[in-house]
């Protein structure tokens, strides 16, 4: 269970931070790298792996909550 824990807390605070970088209005993370140089060198692919690692932090979250809740049900 504890183990459990652990990984649902640092999937937490990972898809925070996931979500922090993704461009809302601006550019997000390309604007953080360098603003008009980052979004020539390829912002596109870094954005769609922030995608995809952000998807993959969540469902490691959603299931390590429902295993919580199996685990702490018994």
């Amino acid at each position: 269970m504890y183990l459990t824990i652990v990984v649902n807390v640092a999937s937490m605070f990972a898809m925070i931070a996931g979500v922090l970088l993704h461009s809302g209005q601006g550019g997000g993370l390309s604007d953080m790298l360098g603003g008009a140089s980052g979004a020539a060198l390829g912002s596109a692919a870094a954005e769609k792996n922030l995608n995809r690692i952000t998807a993959v932090l969540a469902t490691i979250w959603l299931f390590t909550v429902i295993a919580l809740a199996f685990l702490l049900a018994s």
